[in-house]
């Protein structure tokens, strides 16, 4: 089926029951690097099937809110990135080191203790139970190599930009994977690209590019500027986002609702299919199809049409579950109104 004009999907993360985990604590600190198994509320002989329920139950949500390409909603993720950056070999979480989080506090990280290697597929059983469940275009995501590197204390490589190199090629093995395990876009996360614009120029797009060397299949980088529950201000422009175009991706994922950004900024990427973020997620108001439709509309002098998805700002893992909906079936009904004008 041919994919329709300003086609829908999320960022990644969709909101995880109550019943699942325990959303004030996940409310109450910044997204876990290390492993975080206090969260869950059911039993871990139990948990596995609880977390393919709420899996179902996303993507059905997604299914019905009008998205046309969904994801699993990372819902048994901790965090959009400790599942994989714990899942490595090198990589010592039982005794954690030390780095800062992009709001510039301590927190605990993965230790590199030596090579970094990739023992198994880590999100590719996740994939096949996505695409088993539905039978719309999916997504999965995967942390990028610089954020990882970002996210743990290096104690083996020489430097940071070795760090990251390492990541890239346990990413690169991973996502080749997930293509061959049925995925029709895999997104990898780059958040810090934005937090660290400095050294993202020194080393960030060479291992993000080395991630993606040899890839068949449709790719995204998402770019942001962190969880709208956790980090309030928004500047009103990216630190990085022009650099990739020279990534080796197909598709650029931004937000614009929140910070209300100068779309002029896509002109830099005229290569790039873009992931307009078009959803507010600092709020639980959930905004009317005009609203969102007019975010879209600010981008259309500045990135043909064809080119656009909409998407939220970033992930929806913190919004309540009657919001995350509402707002995916305000930003549907935005994509229909857009395609009557635009059709011509």
């Amino acid at each position: 089926m041919a994919e329709p004009l300003f086609p829908c999907t999320v960022v990644g993360s969709y909101p995880q029951p109550d019943w699942l985990i325990d959303r004030a604590k996940l409310a109450g600190r910044f997204p876990p690097r290390v492993r975080a198994r206090e969260l869950w509320r059911i039993a871990p002989q139990w948990l596995a099937e609880a977390q393919n329920d709420a899996t179902r139950l996303a993507i059905l949500d997604m299914e019905r809110a009008g998205m046309d390409i969904v994801t699993d909603g990372e819902i048994r993720r901790e965090s959009y990135s400790n599942l994989f950056a714990t899942a490595l070999d090198g990589v010592d979480i039982d005794h954690p080191g030390t780095a800062l989080d992009r709001s510039g506090e301590p927190v605990p990280v993965p230790r590199v203790t030596g090579p970094i290697r990739r023992r198994r597929a880590v999100c590719v059983d996740d994939l096949r139970f996505l695409r088993a469940c539905t039978d719309r275009k999916v997504k999965i995501t995967v942390p990028g190599p610089f954020t990882l590197s970002q996210q743990a204390q290096n104690d083996h490589y020489p430097g940071d930009r070795e760090c990251a190199l390492a990541y890239a090629d346990a990413l690169n093995a991973e996502i080749k994977d997930l293509f061959a395990a049925g995925a029709d876009i895999v997104q990898i996360d780059e958040p810090y690209m934005q937090a660290r614009p400095e050294k993202a120029r020194a080393y960030g797009l060479e291992a993000l590019n080395r991630a993606l060397h040899g890839v068949q299949g449709k790719t995204c980088v998402h770019i942001c500027f962190g969880y709208a529950a956790l980090i309030h201000e928004r500047p009103s422009g990216y630190s990085f986002l022009p650099e990739l175009a020279a990534a080796d991706c197909d598709q650029v994922s931004i937000e614009t609702a929140q910070s209300g950004l100068d779309c002029g900024i896509l002109e830099k990427l005229p290569e790039k299919e873009i992931l307009l973020g078009v959803i507010d997620l600092s709020t639980e108001a959930v905004e009317s199809p005009e609203v969102v439709r007019k975010r879209v509309e600010r981008a259309l002098p500045h990135c043909d049409r064809r080119r656009i998805v909409l998407a939220p700002d970033c992930g929806m893992k913190y919004l309540s579950r009657a919001s995350a909906f509402g707002k995916l079936a305000a930003m549907s009904a935005a994509a229909r109104q857009l395609r009557d004008i635009h059709a011509a």
